[in-house]
């Protein structure tokens, strides 16, 4: 999604080896560019100076966020980023963690804290707002959907089989069938 919609991305992990580490290939050959803060053992990311530099020097004044697990990497760097006045939108699909019950906690924590909580999706649609987009093209934005959020893919793939005939298919819609 940072890629489609050119939105500048910090890659980190507390530690480069063990279960945390190192970043995975995907992100890295994905967003080549995208600074890499390779911290020194702080589980929250906002503990990091250079971490904290990095956001900062972005001047962004909203997050997506996203963590290997939701109730320590996502969380607390979520909750810092709150206490500092940034809006904090938490990807909730792109986040594990161990068990149901956590989740719920964590999250019921995050969102009283004013985090944002938040699907793929829905951060997908609040990012691009409107069908009628040019920047990204709607039709990347439909390619995206096809290959990252199936469920809604098979949507799309639904609309345009079922409305080839009569022209009322959404851009790039077509080619995915």
């Amino acid at each position: 999604m940072a890629k489609l919609f050119d939105i500048p991305v910090v890659l980190t992990l507390s530690a480069a080896t063990g279960p945390n580490g190192p970043v995975i290939k995907e992100l890295t050959d994905l967003l080549p560019d995208a600074p890499y803060i390779k911290r020194t053992g702080e589980v929250n990311a906002w503990d990091s100076p250079e971490f904290r530099a990095a956001v900062k020097a972005m001047g962004e004044k909203q997050f997506i966020i996203a963590g290997i697990v939701i109730d320590v990497c996502t969380a607390f760097v979520g909750l810092s980023l709150r206490s500092e006045g940034y809006s904090v939108f938490a990807n909730v699909e792109a986040s594990g963690t161990t068990m149901e019950l956590i989740c719920d906690t964590v999250n019921l924590c995050m969102q009283a804290a004013g985090v944002y909580l938040m699907s793929s999706f829905a951060i997908l649609a609040d990012l691009m707002r409107d069908w009628r987009i040019t920047l990204p093209a709607v039709s990347d934005v439909v390619h995206f959907v096809d290959k990252y959020l199936p469920a809604y893919g098979m949507l799309v793939r639904g609309h345009a089989s079922a409305f080839l005939q009569n022209g009322t298919v959404l851009l790039g819609a077509d080619s995915l069938i």
